[in-house]
């Protein structure tokens, strides 16, 4: 689904109940979170906390929630962290249509664009309304082996089919809507969407695709015939990989969870019905984001 851009009104402003959650095992964070728990409540919105992000909260005095459950109540979920945490969150409240704001720790990420050292001013004009929203695809996968389904994820990045630990090359066809495409030996392949165009697929020779359009990305991962190349493909498309000498392969989702993958075996990936919801300050520019993230128009 194309990204959507739009600035709300200020006089509607539904964001009710907010939900906090941050990097899972940092306690850096107890004061970003109370000092972002304390501005919200000033503003009469009701506060939740993740139970994860709990334990680094000293008296938390705020309603202490399992994932799933705060997906169902709030209106707005606010991630302290990196883009691994946003990657994290978004694929559990993806089914919630819940949006995200990404406040980043130290240099500003992909997903996570508002700094700690700005939160309480940009949050403030969020709940004003004054923000703009985009909407970012999911991959859906689904694992056959012996004809039977024995695994489906969501993964907002990629989906990666890898070579294990032997380091031998791996085989394996791929098909795109029922049709051959081509027999590949290779470390391993990477079906990506445009979020993930700027993570592995991007160090793999990957394109650089804009989340604004629905495409997926296929990036082979070192290649034996050097004339595979990377292939970008409409959103809409199935892409099915038939493992044929798969050695200790793996398939990989988002680097978060993983399966054994044996010969015969069969990857299917799609585009998900459900969609991201990231809300970013007015004037976001994904440009400039590239830009500070990949070093562009340096001059030493």
């Amino acid at each position: 689904m194309a990204a959507k851009y739009d600035l709300m009104p200020s006089m509607n402003n539904p964001f009710k109940t907010v939900a906090l959650i941050g990097k899972y095992k940092s306690p850096e964070i107890a004061g970003h979170l109370q000092r972002l728990a304390r501005f919200l409540e000033s503003r009469a919105v009701t506060v939740l906390v993740d139970r994860l992000t709990a334990v680094h909260l000293e008296n938390n005095a705020y309603p202490v929630l399992a994932l799933e459950e705060i997906g169902k109540r709030a209106n707005l979920a606010i991630v302290i962290g990196g883009d691994g945490t946003m990657l994290n969150i978004a694929r559990t409240f993806a089914p919630h249509n819940v949006p995200l704001v990404g406040v980043n720790q130290g240099r500003l990420g992909f997903l996570t664009d508002i700094s700690v050292d700005t939160m309480l001013e940009t949050i403030g004009a969020i709940l004003d309304g004054k923000y703009v929203t985009e909407e970012r695809m999911l991959l859906s996968a689904e694992i056959f082996s012996n004809n039977q389904s024995v695994l489906k994820v969501l993964a907002f990045n990629d989906v990666v089919i890898s070579k294990g630990a032997k380091g031998s090359l791996i085989e394996f066809d791929v098909h795109i809507n029922q049709q051959y495409v081509y027999t590949l030996r290779s470390d391993g392949l990477i079906v990506a969407t445009p979020t993930g165009s700027t993570a592995y697929a991007l160090s793999s020779g990957g394109p650089i695709v804009h989340p604004s359009l629905s495409l997926i990305a296929l990036v082979p991962v070192s290649p034996h015939t050097l004339s595979n190349r990377p292939i970008v493909v409409s959103g809409d498309s199935i892409v099915e990989i038939l493992m044929h000498d798969s050695g200790d392969a793996r398939a990989h989702f988002d680097s978060h969870s993983h399966f054994d993958l044996r010969d015969g075996d069969k990857i299917q990936v799609r585009r998900s019905p459900d969609t991201i919801r990231l809300l970013h300050p007015v004037g976001h520019n994904y440009y400039h984001m590239l830009r500070e993230k990949l070093h562009w128009s340096k001059t030493s």
